[in-house]
């Protein structure tokens, strides 16, 4: 899989929204691309949160 793919996936898992099919395909390889993949997706919307809580509290 190449970036996009797995990607896609990391945002699809964010959501609940994987087919079996792409599931059992991600996990026939390393877990360690989706993991950091994961980390920084959660990390983002993390600061993202922050942020319009921020800006909705200073308004």
């Amino acid at each position: 899989m190449n970036w996009k793919q797995r990607l896609q996936a990391v945002a699809a898992a964010l959501f609940g929204v994987q087919s079996q099919q792409n599931r059992q395909r991600q996990f026939s390889g390393s877990p360690w691309p989706y993991l950091g993949l994961g980390a920084v997706a959660i990390a983002g919307l993390v600061v993202c949160l922050l942020l319009v809580v921020r800006l909705v509290l200073k308004t």
